[in-house]
């Protein structure tokens, strides 16, 4: 039987950072996978993910998105490689949407730059929009991507070079309490540690059936389109974007290899099993993202070059878990983060160290609290 001080179930984003906060510190800590770092099941894939300061979901996430910056820079310069790319980012949408509203709020209350751009002046600097009259752009220069299999290698192998152990392609049956800590039985065998932290995204709840708090899954899917006028894109001409419409909230990226890739967050909103969603890409999917480009993106509206599926795991607020189990606190949850949790994984990573460590961490995550859900517990 195995003995660690952490045991760190899934190594999707959130629990590479985790495995990395901890090793970092001395711990002998392993990381369970049941698949591979950045597979194509769950959250953790699909070349880029929005950076954003101006965070329309609520004020309270700018805090931590600022300390993830400086912590991306950190894995970057230990790493040896470029992880975050800063094109700045712009959020499109009537001056009443959820999206510029929000957003504005959370610049406001903490005093981030931005210019705010009427549709006019937006179409002239970046001519591939079109959009109407009534909309504003909302820039923020610090804004970007990062790279999302590259960021899960990095951290995976800074955490190996400081000593975890990793196991992929192994199964993780129980994690229950005891005396000593938590036993985890695998299709390998029994583990023992001190602690776990559970960041296993859609398979939370299969882990954790005991977790108070309702999840839902949910089918996303993101899309690869080649543009039709390519001048349109060249160099410092898109930004990363998100665009609130009539056709939902769509969020896309300055070209890739030639191609521009779209999704609509939330897409069709389908709940789905983990274990059986359709992970092939539909006529209707593609028409669910393909809407908004056509309309305000038009040049990228060429052929669909790919399209991929992943997956939201969500709460009924949309805002992280993470927190100690009630009545067993030597175990951790780190999940779900609801479609927008992976430019903080450094952070929740850390935050994740201090828990197990210290019991508490100095970060404001009163919002990721398991008390909120009291007397709202079903699976939704």
């Amino acid at each position: 039987m195995s003995h660690f001080d952490v045991v760190v179930c899934g190594l999707g984003v959130t629990g590479s950072a985790a495995l990395y906060a901890l090793a970092r510190r001395g711990l002998r800590v392993l990381g369970i996978e049941r698949f591979a770092p950045g597979h194509e099941r769950g959250s953790s894939h699909g070349e880029t993910r929005v950076i954003r300061l101006g965070y329309f979901e609520h004020p309270s996430y700018v805090p931590l998105v600022r300390d993830a910056y400086a912590r991306w820079r950190q894995i970057e310069e230990a790493a040896a490689t470029q992880l975050l790319h800063a094109t700045g980012t712009l959020e499109i949408g009537a001056p009443t949407s959820t999206l510029v509203k929000g957003t504005l709020a959370s610049i406001r209350a903490h005093d981030l730059p931005y210019e705010l751009t009427a549709a006019d002046e937006l179409m002239r600097r970046f001519p591939a929009f079109r959009i109407p009259a009534d909309y504003v752009g909302v820039l923020q220069p610090e804004g970007g991507y990062l790279r999302v299999e590259a960021a899960l290698a990095a951290m995976v192998q800074l955490a190996q070079t400081q000593g975890a152990q990793v196991r992929v392609g192994e199964t993780i049956g129980k994690i229950a309490p005891n005396a000593g800590g938590v036993r985890i039985t695998t299709d390998r065998g029994l583990i023992e540690a001190g602690s776990a932290i559970v960041s296993a995204g859609a398979w939370v709840k299969t882990l954790l059936p005991q977790l108070p708090a309702p999840i839902r899954i949910t089918r996303q899917v993101m899309a690869w389109f080649q543009p039709v006028d390519p001048s349109l894109f060249d160099a410092g001409r898109l930004p990363v974007f998100l665009i609130e419409s009539r056709h939902g909230v769509h969020y896309g990226f300055p070209p890739q290899a030639g191609t521009i890739k779209v999704a609509k967050h939330h897409h069709a909103d389908q709940s789905v099993d983990p274990e059986t969603y359709d992970r092939a890409v539909s006529a209707a999917d593609e028409t669910l993202v393909r809407a908004a480009v056509a309309e305000h993106l038009p040049a990228a509206n060429g052929r669909l070059i790919r399209a991929k599926t992943c997956l939201y795991t969500r709460t009924c607020d949309d805002d992280f878990i993470i927190d100690h189990l009630p009545e067993a606190p030597q175990i951790v949850v780190a999940s779900p983060c609801s479609g927008h949790g992976f430019k903080f994984a450094p952070t929740i990573g850390g935050v994740l160290a201090d828990l197990v460590t210290k019991g508490a961490t100095t970060h404001d995550i009163s919002r990721f609290a398991l008390a909120r859900f009291a007397g709202n517990e079903a699976a939704g």
